[in-house]
């Protein structure tokens, strides 16, 4: 039996960080992006490769710049696959920059509208020929952002196929609003994505801002009345909810980690998650591992601890 492919579609950009205390000046490079960064411990947590193992591999764009090379080539050296990494020859890759608060809390400066992963989903055929290949799609609302509406249209299309298929979507919408044009907007392509998810990992503060949810079995059963099969409302290391549909709520209270720095907490917990159901654990202790792997995470500067210590 061959391995399986869990394909994730998005963004992955270069981060710059700080150096240190010491070197207030100067930046550390890295590379991360939400989808990425979800992908990275998804490798870390599912067996590789061979029989009952699986193939992580990262669905986007780059260009053919030095920086977008040295991305390809921290994914090849990390062992994650790019068969479907496609190269434009007139645009680059994203860039961001984090600034930390003296409570670890973070805030992103974004150097993207030249990215070329805004283009991932503008050839369908590859586009289809990816998905349908893949056992699992892993996709984000900072991906559906990015996209121009029919990128979006050309994703949400092939996903929704993929589902009818029986294979498994999984979505995170990680709502950033400066990302789109307008609130009714972000809203449309959100509730698509939503109905043609096999499994959702929505973030309650977020949630309830947009939706005005007022707790989180109201963010549940909003999802779950969409068409989202599988939900877990994260909750910022809080108490967490989970449900399959037709079943009962699971509810899990977990102690809130003192964080050095949260850049991909939430990544980090689908990561765990999904990991965890994809192995046949119960939704309770897929909510435990999530958390234990975003306590790594959020132990450490950056979003991306160092793959040799994850393996």
């Amino acid at each position: 039996m061959s391995s399986k492919l869990f394909l994730a579609i998005g963004e992955p950009m270069v981060e710059l960080s700080g150096a240190g205390e010491s070197d207030s000046d100067l930046w550390r490079m890295g590379f991360a992006g939400d989808v990425l960064n979800t992908l990275w411990y998804t490798r870390a947590a599912l067996p590789q490769d061979g029989a009952g193992g699986w193939r992580t591999a990262l669905l986007t764009r780059l260009g053919s710049d030095p920086f977008s090379s040295k991305l390809r080539g921290f994914l090849d050296d990390n062992g994650l696959d790019t068969a479907f990494v496609q190269t434009d020859e007139h645009r680059s890759v994203g860039l961001y920059a984090i600034s930390l608060s003296e409570h670890g809390e973070r805030s992103f400066s974004y150097w993207r509208s030249h990215s070329a992963a805004r283009r991932l989903a503008d050839d369908q055929n590859a586009l289809s020929e990816a998905i349908t290949s893949a056992d699992l799609v892993y996709f984000s609302g900072i991906t559906l952002a990015i996209l121009t509406d029919e990128g979006r249209q050309n994703l949400l299309e092939e996903v929704r196929a993929a589902r009818q298929r029986g294979q498994q979507i999984v979505f995170d919408p990680n709502i950033r609003r400066r990302l789109w044009d307008d609130v009714e907007t972000m809203k449309h392509w959100l509730s698509q994505a939503m109905a043609v998810a096999s499994m959702g990992l929505p973030s309650f503060d977020d949630e309830a801002d947009l939706w005005s949810d007022a707790t989180l079995d109201d963010c549940l059963s909003r999802w779950q009345e969409s068409g989202c099969g599988e939900v877990v409302v994260k909750n910022g290391g809080g108490d967490m909810v989970a449900a399959e549909t037709g079943k009962p709520v699971e509810r899990l209270a977990v102690k809130r980690e003192k964080p050095v720095d949260t850049t991909g907490a939430g990544d980090a917990f689908n990561a765990g998650y999904i990991a965890a159901r994809l192995g046949g654990k119960a939704l309770r202790q897929a909510m435990l591992d999530g958390h234990a792997m975003a306590s790594r995470v959020i132990a450490v500067p950056g979003a991306l601890v160092p793959m040799a210590q994850l393996i």
